[in-house]
């Protein structure tokens, strides 16, 4: 990444008050402050013609955090090492293969990492690599969004012709396209949680973890807007947020309580389907987030494992007989994934694991591999294939990994 000009207007940025900026973030961040929150906070105090650069000072951030792990020998302090990250990230941009699979592996994460996932070369490479941009359109509106922006293409037929991929340079929050609603950004991972749900219009169904909506709002579009969504969070700040994104999209088969995920339900209605989209580790976006690499540690991640669990304990109760039980993480550690399902199917035998057709099954992955199921095996992306569980890893779509299993109850 090179540094943007330097004669911007009436009050020029230069190099050493951005590499500035981009130092003042990273020695404010923390396990309780991440980097990309303070990266707001400090744009938000700069001076405008600094903002013009927001988009460098971001970038060093997220290069010096990405390639962390190869700048523990780099001299000059902090803007030192934020050189020599610009350097490796442009380097890797324009010649992955001068990267070493081993010393990838090696570095791009901390050591018990390895204990919870498979660091495969492809993983890391995918980790290091910057992340693409998805949206998805109001339903049949793909094309018309296409046309509309630019830069993007659709990710599949059928349904997913309504996922885009973004490779424009507009700022989509600005575009009267985004303040109509005929688009959200939402990565392709978490659009695949609410085909895996594939709720029917008329259907009544919880999204126990709502947080800001993207999921309720997805799931309100596959139901054509029918039927009766209940939105819940522990914070009642994201609901407000949820409801600004419902009211932009035009959505309003919905309600919103507040859920602290205890045993005690939001509401006595009984649901045709739940998901639970679970707090998690989030590794399954950490070429997103490369700050989160250096501050989650195992045992976040057993702390999370139990949360989990409960969350889904929880919500059971809410499901009619007959009804539908999602699980989704954005997340690829064993303990969180495959260990909370096992459980959740041992202690609930009343719930019967529902195979799921692979949502992604009929667009071509972006990469041209093949997906590899839960289980290990490899299948064709053009294959609607039927598995016991999801696990999307970051390398098979340049997407987010995700996880997702689902249950159907029996009494």
């Amino acid at each position: 990444m090179k540094f943007p000009e330097t004669n911007r207007g009436s009050r020029p940025e230069t190099e050493a008050e951005l590499l500035a900026l981009a130092e003042g973030v990273i020695g404010t961040a923390s396990e309780t402050r991440p980097a990309d929150a303070v990266l707001r906070e400090v744009l938000a105090g700069a001076g405008s013609g600094v903002r013009l650069d927001a988009g460098w000072v971001s970038g060093a951030v997220f290069a010096y955090y990405r390639w962390l792990g190869w700048l523990e020998d780099t001299g000059g302090g902090v803007v030192g090492r934020i050189r020599r990250a610009l350097e490796l990230d442009e380097r890797f941009q324009q010649n992955p293969a001068s990267f070493s699979d081993g010393h990838l592996v090696a570095r791009v994460a901390p050591r018990w990492v390895r204990d919870e996932v498979e660091v495969t070369p492809a993983l890391a490479r995918a980790w290091q690599g910057h992340p693409v941009l998805w949206l998805r359109s109001r339903a049949g509106q793909g094309r018309a969004v296409v046309r509309a922006l630019g830069g993007c293409e659709p990710f599949g037929h059928g349904k997913l012709v309504d996922v885009l991929r973004y490779s424009g340079s507009k700022d989509l929050f600005r575009t009267q396209e985004f303040h109509s609603g005929e688009f959200e950004v939402q990565d392709l991972s978490s659009q695949a949680v609410g085909f895996a749900c594939n709720p029917l219009p008329g259907d009544t169904w919880w999204d126990a973890c709502a947080g800001e909506g993207g999921k309720t709002l997805h799931l309100s579009t596959l139901m054509n807007n029918k039927g009766l969504i209940w939105s819940s969070d522990r914070a009642e700040w994201r609901l407000k947020r949820l409801k600004r994104r419902a009211a932009r999209a035009d959505v309003f088969n919905y309600r919103v309580a507040i859920w602290d995920g205890g045993a005690k339900l939001p509401t006595r209605t009984r649901f045709d389907g739940i998901l639970v989209d679970a707090p998690c580790s989030g590794l399954g976006t950490w070429h997103r987030n490369p700050h989160a690499r250096w501050t989650t540690t195992m045992k976040d991640v057993e702390e999370l494992r139990e949360l989990q669990f409960q969350l889904l304990r929880n919500a059971a109760p809410g499901l009619k007989p007959g009804g539908r039980l999602v699980y989704s993480v954005c997340t690829i550690t064993r303990s969180e994934t495959l260990e909370v399902a096992e459980r959740f199917s041992r202690e609930f035998p009343e719930f019967q694991v529902c195979p799921i057709k692979h949502p992604l099954a009929t667009g071509a992955p972006a990469t041209g591999g093949k997906r590899v199921a839960a289980g290990g095996e490899a299948a064709s992306p053009s294959t609607p294939a039927e598995d016991r569980s999801i696990m999307i890893l970051p390398q098979e779509y340049q997407s987010n990994g995700m996880f997702i299993a689902a249950w159907k109850r029996a009494t």
